[in-house]
């Protein structure tokens, strides 16, 4: 025991953050991520304030034989992937620094920032990088893991606008990923996870964006079949600057929604317009024209307030469940199997989200990126939620008996980010054709597979 304190000790002595043991204060709180429903006990946090902090750490870790976790600003993995137990975990949420060029629409993201970092610092000037739908996200798994969000449709994936990258590496180097510079990492890095390092800054092309239009549509649960039939057929071909999923929801009981509609099971489109109000009435008026909605609660708004649409509801803390698939096509069977389990939901919080990854996403080919699913229209993730820890059984077995009626018609992958440990198999069949050219950059990069506390892929050779 002297001798695990006194290794400890060492590493607090060498970093500028702080490290924190099972017996120091605040060790609970060091170990929490986001889904409530994970409880690992680390042997120790380390927060790093700088790349060479991350560098010791990592040193630290391969030295004391421990196994490593990495764990950016918001810890969303819901399979909770960031915090390991008996490990060391390598924080980097104190790097959240942020630096925008206006002219030259970059921003320069430290690895520990979360979303509503980037928002606040890139719309002072006008502009947004495509990320995610929550703010309180930690950009460095969105970036790595491919990241999609309300501006996929438009301007690409989050990877897609990544222009550079420093990265620790399982030997403690620090080095740049760029197309000029290590570009086999670079390439690795826009959708292979945190398999081949620690990013700790990225840079990222920011586009002007500033004012959107947003909000919800809903129409009750049983107008399903028309609704999404209408919708699959009119996505494709509508503009880029419309953002729009589909989802299924029990609408939350509390304002800004109607009293009456208060817990009622609804399908429904998610806004987010980047063009003018006329543009934006003009372009949804095909599916306003479907059925007849319960509610548009679409409004203008900035951008980063349409990024934190969803923080409040869906806090650090509550019990999650995660099951996902990308879809080339919604089948007909997809379209009654999605309705017939989202009218079981175990909890008013649980849904279903199908994200349009076409336009922009489309113009990338399926090797230029990890991101082999290029052809895919949509990626659906169920959400299963329950700020109830006695409810995590019934969360799994919804969204896993779900995702069984569903998966039959999916494209055979998920976004990676979505996932929960589903094992090795699913890992391969998420990256496809890419999988073999991941594993070599990976054996090159980390053949030790220090870096396997993830949607792991595994050094070739």
């Amino acid at each position: 025991m002297t001798q695990v304190v006194s290794r400890y000790e060492k590493l607090r002595e060498a970093l500028t953050g702080s490290v924190v043991t099972p017996d120091d204060p605040g060790y609970d709180d060091a170990r929490q991520v986001w889904n409530g429903d994970i409880d690992r006990r680390p042997a120790v946090v380390a927060y790093c304030r700088t790349a060479e902090d991350v560098a010791r750490a990592v040193s630290f870790a391969r030295e004391a034989s421990l196994e490593m976790s990495v764990r950016s600003g918001g810890a969303h993995s819901t399979s909770g992937m960031g915090v390991g137990d008996a490990g060391i975990v390598v924080d980097v949420s104190r790097m959240n620094e942020v630096a925008v060029d206006p002219q030259g629409r970059r921003a320069t993201v430290g690895g520990g920032a979360l979303q509503r970092d980037v928002d606040a610092a890139t719309q002072a000037h006008g502009l947004a990088v495509p990320l995610g739908e929550i703010g309180h996200t930690g950009v460095g798994g969105i970036a790595t893991g491919g990241g999609m969000g309300w501006l996929t449709r438009q301007h690409g994936l989050t990877s897609d606008n990544l222009l550079s990258a420093q990265v620790v590496l399982a030997d403690g180097r620090i080095v740049r990923a760029a197309p000029d510079e290590n570009p086999d990492l670079f390439w690795a890095i826009r959708g292979g996870g945190g398999n081949f390092g620690v990013v700790t800054s990225f840079e990222f092309r920011a586009h002007p964006v500033s004012i959107v239009h947003g909000g919800p549509t809903f129409w009750a649960i049983e107008d399903t079949e028309e609704v999404l039939k209408a919708y699959r057929d009119w996505i494709g071909t509508a503009p880029r600057e419309v953002g729009a999923f589909f989802c299924w929801h029990t609408v939350p009981p509390g304002p800004p929604f109607p009293e009456e509609l208060h817990l009622r099971q609804v399908c429904g489109i998610v806004w987010c317009h980047t063009g003018s109000a006329e543009q934006a009435a003009a372009d949804m008026a095909p599916m306003l024209a479907v059925g007849t909605p319960l509610m548009h609660g679409v409004q203008e708004m900035p951008m980063p307030m349409m990024n934190s649409a969803f923080d409040a509801l869906y806090p650090p803390g509550d019990q999650w469940y995660w099951r996902a698939d990308f879809q080339n096509r919604i089948a007909d069977e997809a379209v009654a199997a999605n309705q017939e389990w989202n009218e079981k939901m175990p909890t008013w919080k649980c849904g279903s989200h199908m994200y349009p990854i076409d336009g922009a996403a489309h113009d990338v080919g399926p090797t230029e990126t990890p991101w082999a699913f290029r052809d895919a229209n949509w990626s659906q993730v169920i959400i299963s939620v329950d700020p109830d820890p006695a409810g995590a059984g019934g969360l799994r077995d919804w969204a896993v008996g779900y995702w069984d009626a569903i998966h039959p018609y999916s494209a055979g992958g998920a976004y990676v980010n979505f996932m929960m440990d589903e094992g090795q198999e699913r890992v391969q069949a998420t990256y496809g054709a890419n999988y073999d050219r991941l594993a070599s950059t990976k054996a090159k990069y980390d053949p030790d597979n220090v870096f396997s506390v993830n949607q792991n892929i595994r050094p070739k050779g």
